[in-house]
């Protein structure tokens, strides 16, 4: 989890103190921005997000049989994949 803009230092002896201290360090030395890109943060946050959308579709399979099971994975996918695909911008260079 990121630490939050206007983070303070933690005591040295609480639980976690040492990692987020360095994260709060990093973060505010090497800026937000470039901080999530070098520790890998916007991944990880875009897989919980699609995990979460994945949920929401349905926890259970509601087929038995294991390749039914397996073509209901797959129609879940492409309905994520397509409104995926309809967030995303399409970027055209100007000039």
């Amino acid at each position: 989890i990121p630490p939050r803009k206007n983070a303070k230092m933690w005591k040295p002896d609480t639980a976690g103190a040492k990692a987020r201290n360095e994260a709060v360090r990093s973060s505010k030395y090497l800026g937000r921005a470039l901080w999530r890109n070098l520790t890998g943060y916007h991944r990880r946050s875009r897989v919980e997000t699609k995990m979460h959308c994945v949920k929401l579709l349905g926890q259970r399979l509601l087929a038995r049989d294991f390749d039914r099971q397996v073509a209901e994975i797959q129609i879940r996918a492409a309905i994520l994949n397509g409104f995926t695909a309809l967030g995303i911008p399409r970027t055209v260079a100007v000039g």
